[in-house]
């Protein structure tokens, strides 16, 4: 089972702390984690959100559980959802309380004609992507596919795969992340 990491800071503190307490360089973990050295520095220092799609990878490799990482505090976690910004998007639990589990529901918003940057990941398990507003790119792989309000793509998360909104306007989307 998944160790619980410290609440105490922000979460780039936290991961550096979890990440010296395993005696792993930052070099370590983003090899692990399937992010950049560089990339890793900015979570640590706060500079950048990472998706979740990265936190999923980061908490994989620090051994814990990425729904308890996103915590400021535990308690408050369980008895309301999380909105976390990133530049091009936000996303918000739908299941708060979840941390010990394999399956995670977000309402995601894109931000107008933008892409995500930093945001084609891949991560063990499968992701279901369904469109509440909005008009978006979902790219798995090789594969891209356009989809509008009120349709939906189920698929592979361990393929690298990435969203651009389509929309002049903010796309919102419910992303379900399921990982064994």
């Amino acid at each position: 089972m998944a160790r619980k990491p410290s609440t105490r800071g922000s979460l780039g503190e936290r991961i550096q702390a979890m990440r010296k307490n395993r005696t792993m360089t930052p070099e370590a973990l983003a090899e692990q984690a399937g992010v950049s050295p560089e990339y890793l520095r900015e979570i640590e220092e706060g500079k950048v959100s990472p998706p979740v799609g990265a936190l999923i990878q980061i908490s994989r490799a620090l051994a814990v559980d990425s729904g308890t990482l996103l915590a400021e505090d535990k308690k408050k976690e369980r008895l309301k959802s999380y909105r976390k910004r990133t530049k091009a998007y936000s996303y918000k639990t739908l299941n708060p309380g979840a941390e010990d589990k394999h399956l995670w529901a977000y309402l995601v918003t894109l931000e107008p004609k933008k892409v995500h940057e930093n945001v084609e990941y891949k991560h063990e398990g499968e992701e279901f992507v369904y469109v509440l507003e909005g008009r978006v790119e979902l790219t798995v792989g090789k594969e891209t596919t356009v989809l509008k309000k009120g349709t939906a793509h189920h698929f592979n998360s361990s393929v690298e795969h990435s969203l651009r909104n389509l929309s002049a306007k903010e796309s919102k989307l419910i992303v379900v992340v399921y990982t064994p």
